[in-house]
């Protein structure tokens, strides 16, 4: 077992060890879960994901698009892609 050892600021503000950090694959802004069992001690998780932790996640499109365009356009590409794909084959 590893223990990694901070410091509070006047704030009680506490950074987490970049060890512990990529053990629960953290980034910036995500967000953690103490749990305080039985015996006292505290457990530190990485949240489960939710609407709330996504909301604001995703900048929203400006203007109004037209999505029978954006799926049509997605559809033709996919074609070209797979063409491609059979032509490379072929050779």
């Amino acid at each position: 077992m590893q223990t990694f050892t901070a410091t509070t600021t006047q704030r009680n503000s506490v950074t987490i060890p970049a060890e512990v950090r990529r053990v629960l694959r953290l980034k910036p802004r995500d967000q953690v879960t103490f749990t305080i069992e039985d015996d006292g001690t505290v457990r530190l998780t990485r949240s489960p994901f939710t609407l709330q932790s996504a909301f604001a996640s995703v900048e929203p499109t400006r203007g109004s698009q037209d999505l029978d365009a954006l799926i049509r356009d997605a559809k033709d590409e996919k074609t070209e892609q797979t063409m491609r794909e059979l032509r490379d084959a072929r050779s």
